[in-house]
This record gives C-alpha cells, sequence and structure tokens, in this order.
C-alpha cells in the first residue's frame, strides 16, 4: 500500500484497532457531559451539499446528518472572510469587538508573519471548555495568528495539527527562506510545503485518533478544513470523482470526512453523548463554472449580501436535537460558546462583553423558539453595511468610500429586504416601510456606537493581541 492509500484508510482502520475494545464504554458509564465536534470548512456555499439542495455534488453522509438532525437555514458568520469569521467562532464576538476585522496593516485577513493575532486574554471557546475538564483539540487550518503567543495551544487547546493560514498563502519578503504552507504540529514545523492532496485524509486521521484517545472524557474537537479554499485539491481517491472538477471532489472528500466521524463517534458508543455542528466559514467565492454555489442567495465571499455570510449549517445529536426539522431562526457561530457552555455546565465569560446568546431552544427545538437576536450586523472589513431584525434586512445608505487596505465602496441608497419573501435580495421595499427603516436605522446606530463603524471608533472594543517583531516560522 503507498503512502497516499494509507492517509485515505488510516482513518477507518483506526476504528477497527485503536481503542476500541473498549467500545460503549463511555456510554455505559453513563456520562451526562456531552462531547462537542465543530467541522467548519473554507469557502463552501450555501448550496453546495445536497441538503442544501446542490445537485453537483454527492455528499450522502452530511445529508444523512441533516436527517438525523437539524438545518439552520439562517445561520451566520460575521464576516464574508476568514480570519474574522473564525475569531468569532472562538470568542462570541463580533470582530470588531476584538479588533480582528483587519491585520495589522489594514487587510481583510492576516497574512503569514503577521504582528496582530487573537489576544490570547480573549477567552476561546476552548479555554471556556477547559474549565471543566474537556480534552480539546484543533486539527486544520487555524488563521488567527501564525506567532507562537496567538497558536491554538496558547488559546486553550491542548494539541494542533494543521496549517497556520490560507493555503494560498506563503512568505517570501525581504528574502526570507521561510518555509512555504507550513503543516504543524502544536508549534512545531513537521512538513513544508504541506502536501494539500492529502490534507482533508490526514486530518480525518487525527480527528478520529483524538475521538478514541479521549473516549472516556469530554472532549471538544475543532476541526477547520483547509477546503475547498483555492488551490483546491483532493486526494487520489476523490480527484476526478465528481460533476464538479476539483472543487466537487474536495466537497465530496470532506462528506466522506464527516462520515469517518460520525462513524467512529457511533462505534465507540459516543454518538448519542456528542454534538456535531458542519457549517462554514463563510460563502462560496465567484469562480465559475467550476466552482462553489451559494443559491438561492444572492452574493459571493466577501460580500455582505447573504450569500456572503448566511452559510449553510447542520447540528446533530441524537435523541437532543429533532430530527429532520429545520429550523429558520437568527443564529450564528458567535452563539455557539454560550450554548456549548450552558451544556457543559458552566457560563460564557462574565468578565466582559460577549455577542452571542445561548441558542439551545433553537437546537432543541423548543415550542415557539425565537432568535435571542434583536438585530444581527453585516460588517464589511472596518464598515457596517447591513442590518438584519427578524425578517427585515436593510443595506445601510452608504457614501462613497475607501476603507480598510484601499478596498473603494460605492455610495448606494439605503435597501429594505423582506428575506422570508426574497432570500435573493431582489426587491427594495424601503418605500413601503418606512418604519422599518426607521427601526433598523437605529440599531445599526446603536452598532456604531458599540462596536464602532469605519474611521469610528466604538466605545466597547477591545485590543488584538500584537508581536511588534514576529518571524517567520522555520522547519522544526
Amino acid at each position: 500500500m503507498n503512502r497516499r492509500d494509507f492517509l485515505m484508510t488510516g482513518a477507518a482502520g483506526l476504528a477497527a484497532c485503536a481503542g476500541f475494545g473498549r467500545l460503549k464504554t463511555a456510554a455505559a458509564q453513563g456520562r451526562r457531559t456531552p462531547n462537542f465536534v465543530i467541522i467548519y470548512c473554507d469557502d463552501m456555499g450555501y448550496g453546495d451539499i445536497g441538503c442544501f439542495g446542490s445537485t453537483r455534488h454527492r455528499t450522502p453522509n452530511i445529508d444523512r446528518m441533516a436527517a438525523e438532525g437539524t438545518r439552520f437555514t439562517s445561520f451566520y458568520v460575521t464576516s464574508g472572510v476568514c480570519t474574522p469569521s473564525r475569531s468569532s467562532l472562538m470568542t462570541a464576538c463580533y470582530p470588531r469587538r476584538t479588533n480582528m476585522h483587519v491585520d495589522a496593516e489594514g487587510r481583510w485577513v492576516l497574512f503569514p508573519v503577521s504582528k496582530k493575532g487573537l489576544d490570547p486574554n480573549e477567552k476561546t471557546i476552548a479555554e471556556v471548555l477547559k474549565e471543566k475538564r474537556y480534552a480539546t483539540a484543533c486539527v486544520g487550518k487555524w488563521h488567527l495568528g501564525d506567532q507562537p503567543e496567538f497558536l491554538p495551544t496558547k488559546q486553550g487547546f491542548d494539541s494542533y495539527y494543521g496549517v497556520p493560514y490560507s493555503n494560498d498563502m506563503h512568505y517570501r519578503r525581504g528574502g526570507s527562506n521561510s518555509p512555504e504552507l507550513p503543516l504543524m504540529r502544536n508549534a512545531t514545523v513537521i512538513e513544508a510545503p504541506a502536501d494539500q492532496n492529502t490534507l482533508t485524509a490526514r486530518y480525518t486521521r487525527e480527528a478520529v485518533a483524538f475521538i478514541a484517545k479521549n473516549q472516556d472524557r469530554p472532549f471538544f474537537l475543532y476541526l477547520p478544513h483547509t477546503m475547498p479554499h483555492l488551490p483546491v485539491h483532493a486526494s487520489d481517491r476523490f480527484r476526478g470523482r465528481s460533476a464538479n472538477a476539483i472543487y466537487g471532489d474536495a466537497i465530496e472528500e470532506i462528506d466522506w470526512s464527516t462520515g469517518r466521524i460520525l462513524a467512529a463517534l457511533k462505534e465507540l458508543g459516543l454518538d448519542d453523548n456528542t454534538l456535531v455542528v458542519f457549517t462554514s466559514d463563510n460563502g462560496a467565492a465567484n469562480r465559475p463554472p467550476n466552482g462553489g454555489s451559494n443559491a438561492p442567495l444572492s452574493g459571493f465571499k466577501g460580500s455582505t449580501m447573504e450569500g456572503g455570510m448566511r452559510v449553510p449549517c447542520v447540528m446533530r445529536w441524537p435523541g437532543k436535537i429533532p430530527k429532520g426539522s429545520a429550523c429558520g431562526e437568527v443564529a450564528s457561530t458567535m452563539d455557539l460558546l454560550p450554548t456549548f457552555a450552558r451544556l457543559a455546565g458552566t457560563n460564557a465569560p462574565r468578565d466582559r462583553i460577549v455577542d452571542g446568546k445561548d441558542i439551545w431552544p433553537l437546537m432543541a427545538g423548543a415550542p415557539g423558539a425565537k432568535s435571542p437576536h434583536a438585530a444581527f450586523y453585516y460588517y464589511f472589513t472596518e464598515q457596517l453595511q447591513a442590518v438584519r431584525s427578524g425578517k427585515w434586512k436593510l443595506h445601510l445608505a452608504l457614501e462613497e468610500k475607501t476603507v480598510a487596505n484601499g478596498r473603494k465602496v460605492s455610495a448606494r441608497e439605503a435597501r429594505l429586504i423582506d428575506l422570508d419573501a426574497d432570500i435573493g435580495e431582489t426587491t427594495d421595499l424601503s418605500a413601503e416601510h418606512p418604519k422599518v427603516v426607521a427601526r433598523l436605522n437605529a440599531l445599526a446606530e446603536r452598532a456604531r456606537e458599540d462596536l464602532g463603524d469605519a474611521g469610528r471608533a466604538g466605545k466597547n472594543q477591545r485590543p488584538a493581541g500584537m508581536n511588534p517583531n514576529p518571524q517567520p516560522l522555520l522547519m522544526g
């Protein structure tokens, strides 16, 4: 068997040989504290999986997960790009709250050897769960700072295996010989450049091994896939097999990976005690003809249209989350930290402002459960561009201006959209509903005071982490 074949079969084989003699021991002990798994794709669109309408990609495992759980159809990330979106998942805060909306040079994501990173004084979802003695692991793409003090092992994770930033990034400034796309274990570079064809398979093997190792204690597994971000890769087993070129191959391999993780949970007797969340960090990029789909939404990655920030989400926890159901209430990745904290018997941080809410009533399908968010805010880098409340979304009136990193924003009039009736954001209803426009404008002004807007500082922002002398990563 060659190396790649081994990598593809290793995860499956692990379930048969790595400690499975203790099958169902955790369940037999009646452990009540749940395990948590977050599977987080990179640039996967709203319409890229079967249970959200894709007819180009075969995703039987994710579709079965939806049949056994709940689809969240108004689930949001806080940015149309990687770094700010991931900061919100970790901290339950809007990116402007933690100053992770742009990098130190004003670019909309962190680049290699950035001075900036997620402040170690922030309290991540992993750190909250460690208060209840959870084992924690990050397997995959981090993108919240590549300096030692910003890496996952300094942010509440017991272990880290993955790449520190996007797979199209490398560092060559000033003649540096820093490795190209480093694969890391904890704080050490173990391969450069990483073999991207095998990343999804290797992440899966690491994830299953972590689950098996920690089957007798509560655990939190964060699996942020590198794919299907460009340049898209897939293993030999999946390359050329889909109906959508290499992009579809990568999606179908992620589906395989999801199936292996769900199978491992079942084989270990952990299935009924594990909440699994499958989602994406933002919408698909605009790369026709063989790319991702945000249908039936408008817009793409990087925008504040629905297609940039509304993402597919499936949650599964047998016996706790209703089977085959859908929830259309507004929810967000920011809500996972407070909800997981509640389920683990602890609390979200109380010594600082967090924006996420406990959405367990929505997850559990409680009768009449409503979104706990009076408003959801859509930021483009530093600029507030839209606000949603209930079914209404107001695209705010904007003046022509240049925002972070020289990006130009065109002038526009306000537009009011009824998202329940017009998911594609085609029809402006502002003239018919002036009171709704006034109410949403008032909510926007509240966000400006709190979080800021363009050049205006918010009164409740916190500093990001800063390393004034960042160094390139080197092979260990």
